[in-house]
C-alpha cells in the first residue's frame, strides 16, 4: 500500500492496515495488523502507531520452529531522499534512529511495516530461556534426551586448566 503525500489533509491521515508478505529471516503466521496515523508536517512525514502479528522464527539453540507475537509502537520521521543528493556518506546521528527516507510523492506503507518487523526481531531468538540447545558432539536435543557422546574432548591447551578444575572439586 502507497500512501499519497499530497493527499495527506491538515489533520493527518488515520490508515487501519493487513498487510502480508514475504520475508527473510521469519514466517507470517497471521497478517500484519496496523494502525497508524500520518501527518504531514512542510517536508517532513511523521508516522505514529502500532503493529500486531504473529511470527514463526527459529530458535538459535535447538534450531526448531516456534510462534513468538510482535506487539510494536512505530514513533518515525521521514524526509525526503532528495536531502541526502551528493552526499556519497551520510553518518546516522543519535536524534536520526528514527529517521526514514521517501522518495517522490508517496510514502509505501508496505516498506514500513517490513522494516519495523525486522528490526524488532531479537539479534538471538529463543524457544525458551531454558533452551539448551543441540550437543555440537552428536546432535541430540539437549531438552528431549541427555547426551550420548560423553564428556567432551578438552582441547589440548586448556588441558592445564581442566585438571586445575578437577583438583578443585576433590
Amino acid at each position: 500500500m502507497k500512501v499519497l503525500l499530497s493527499e495527506i489533509a491538515d489533520e493527518g491521515l488515520e490508515i487501519e492496515v493487513e498487510e502480508t508478505f514475504e520475508a527473510g529471516p521469519f514466517k507470517l503466521l497471521c497478517p500484519v495488523k496496523a494502525s497508524l496515523h500520518i501527518d504531514k508536517v512542510s517536508s517532513e512525514v511523521l508516522v505514529q502507531g502500532t503493529m500486531q502479528t504473529l511470527l514463526e522464527l527459529q530458535c538459535s539453540r535447538c534450531l526448531k520452529a516456534f510462534s513468538q507475537e510482535a506487539d510494536l509502537y512505530v514513533n518515525l520521521v521521514y524526509r525526503p531522499i532528495e536531502e541526502l543528493k551528493g552526499e556519497e556518506r551520510h553518518e546516522i546521528k543519535d536524534d536520526e534512529l528514527d529517521t526514514g527516507f521517501y522518495q517522490g510523492d508517496e510514502l509505501d506503507i508496505q516498506d514500513l511495516i517490513r522494516e519495523q518487523i525486522l528490526l524488532n526481531i531479537p539479534i538471538k531468538p529463543l524457544c525458551s530461556e531454558s533452551c539448551m540447545g543441540i550437543c555440537p558432539k552428536c546432535g541430540t536435543d539437549l531438552i528431549v534426551d541427555s547426551c550420548t557422546c560423553g564428556q567432551r574432548d578438552v582441547d589440548p591447551r586448556l588441558a592445564v586448566l581442566k585438571k586445575l578444575l578437577d583438583e578443585g572439586k576433590e
